[in-house]
């Protein structure tokens, strides 16, 4: 296996004997494959798009198999072979309608054709392995592909998100099978997969948006929303993941049964939606950022449902009231479908429960964009005066490194004329923190998960133009953790708006080689987080 998607790869190269999230050499020639099997989908529906049709089920199997591949979040060969045969019929299908309009023989992934039996996919996957084409393209090359692909895998999650609450946008399935079929079938050069980079990151900010007004438009526009970080005596369930849809289904199912739901790791903004909120059973937030969730789900009296990308391998204390739903996958555990949440229901009913109460502890959830404009005034006239000197977006996805102490270390040692953004996971890393107040306003404000990086785009575009400046020229400083593909999907949304100076960290994405790096530090400066200290300096923050 080659696998360098993640943060965390092994040595800051490549997982090339097992996955650092658990993912296996099988598990992982299977993903690739399935790409592959999704380019091919998107040769043929690219063409047909340009005919004027579509078909929304290639449009949503396209989502899901990118969606599938994103770090932790499907681990089943049996789950990935399912998916490779349907792509395979589908890509069929679509041929056939192609074959009725154009006598042209589509080559490379479009010519697929599946192997019998599982091993024979195995095998199949890699042949089309990433290090294969690193051989073939050298490194920078093959690299600024993944760098799409990343983004793509990070939009098409976001997208399936959004198609869960019914908004769907036909310019982001025809752009995501141009660039699978680009990348399938166009010679490499820098220069075009820059530009395709950058179209790349023009379609995750549509995404982002479509995204916002799903969530915004099911469950209102989040509120400031002080939320219990700890638990209440009585039987419980466990939320972890990012899917709204899930959270509100199993609040609905769990009604008057005297279940207590709790959120975890990405799922804490959601108690900050009125339509959410609402649910008297939904009590708090337990635990932390996804990587500790074994220590955690073992602690958890109740029952556990995974709803997105995340899981790890699930410990034996829990691994059988543990769920899976969506895309998720692990083998033997439990998968959901359709939204029937019985097997969970029946599992938090026989578990123990909490028999205690935890400290009253609360963090305040909620500062939205819409929450954060709606005081924009007092903000702006708040910077004109000098009470407020500098904002800084400390967020995006934790880890388990101790590099990502420096998020922490960064939000304390910032001057109190501050003001702290924070999305994400990444939020985890400076929480706790007690950073006060500054001119009446909270010096931490939490903006959501780290989709909600629109709302912090939001926030910035609209304070530039207040104060008629480039947003590279606002009291702005973009400090950013990143993990997985959607956090590409982010980054790369960031530099299609054209911001400037983010700083990136723990360490830059293997698939960034020097060369594309040089690149992208001359036209954004983009550079990779140092000291604490040496980077206050460097920001005009320095004490």
């Amino acid at each position: 296996m080659f696998c360098y998607q993640c943060e965390q790869t092994t040595r800051g190269t490549a997982c090339t004997v097992q996955g650092a999230c658990g993912k296996t050499p099988d598990t992982a020639a299977l993903q690739d494959l399935l790409v592959h099997a999704a380019q091919a989908i998107s040769q043929y529906a690219h063409r047909l798009g340009k005919m004027g049709i579509r078909r929304k089920d290639a449009d949503a199997f396209v989502l899901d198999a990118l969606f599938t591949t994103v770090t932790n979040v499907n681990f089943d060969p049996a789950r990935l072979e399912t998916l490779l045969r349907a792509a395979a019929g589908l890509r069929d299908e679509l041929r056939a309608l192609h074959a009725e309009r154009c006598p042209d023989t589509l080559t490379g992934p479009a010519a697929w054709v599946p192997a019998a039996d599982l091993d024979g996919l195995i095998a199949q996957g890699r042949e089309v392995s990433i290090d294969r084409r690193i051989a073939a393209l050298g490194p920078d090359l093959a690299g600024l592909q993944e760098l799409v692909m990343y983004g793509l895998k990070g939009a098409a999650a976001y997208a399936c998100h959004a198609r869960l609450l019914g908004r769907e946008d036909e310019g982001v399935h025809a752009f995501m099978e141009e660039a699978l079929t680009a990348l399938a079938e166009d010679t490499p050069t820098v220069e075009a997969l820059l530009e395709l980079s950058l179209r790349t990151g023009a379609m995750s900010v549509s995404v982002l948006a479509l995204l916002d007004g799903a969530n915004t438009g099911a469950y209102g526009h989040p509120v400031p929303t002080p939320v219990l970080m700890g638990h209440v005596p009585g039987k419980a369930i466990l939320v972890s993941g990012h899917d709204l849809k899930d959270l509100e289904e199993l609040l609905k199912q769990t009604e008057g049964t005297g279940i207590n739901v709790y959120t975890h790791g990405e799922m804490l903004p959601a108690h900050g939606y009125p339509a959410l909120k609402k649910y008297a059973h939904l009590v708090g937030h337990y635990g932390g950022a996804w990587q500790r969730q074994r220590g955690e789900f073992d602690a958890f009296p109740g029952a556990i449902l995974m709803t997105t990308n995340c899981i790890q391998q699930p410990a034996p204390g829990y691994a059988d009231r543990i769920f899976t739903s969506g895309l998720v996958a692990w083998p033997g555990v439990t998968h959901i479908s359709g939204h029937d949440y019985a097997p969970v229901i029946a599992a938090a009913l026989e578990a123990e429960g909490f028999t205690g109460e935890s400290p009253d502890r609360r963090h305040t959830v909620g500062f939205h964009h819409d929450a954060v404009l709606g005081v924009a005034g007092p903000v702006i006239e708040a910077v004109k005066s000098g009470a407020i000197r500098h904002f800084t977006l400390i967020g995006g996805c934790d880890g388990a490194e101790t590099a990502r102490n420096y998020y922490t270390d960064m939000a304390v040692a910032l001057p109190q004329d501050s003001v702290v953004l924070t999305l994400g996971c990444g939020k985890f890393r400076v929480i706790d923190q007690d950073l006060g107040t500054v001119a009446g306003l909270p010096r931490l404000l939490d903006m959501g998960q780290c989709n909600d990086a629109y709302s912090a785009v939001k926030v910035a575009l609209a304070l530039a133009d207040a104060f008629g400046v480039g947003v590279n020229d606002l009291p702005l400083s973009l400090v950013i953790s990143w993990y997985e593909q959607k956090a590409v999907a982010v980054l790369l949304a960031l530099l299609h708006l054209g911001v400037k100076n983010i700083r990136l960290g723990p360490k830059l994405p293997a698939f960034v080689t020097p060369a594309v790096l040089k690149v992208l530090v001359d036209a954004y400066n983009i550079m990779p987080i140092g000291t604490v200290q040496d980077d206050l300096k460097a920001m005009g923050l320095a004490a």
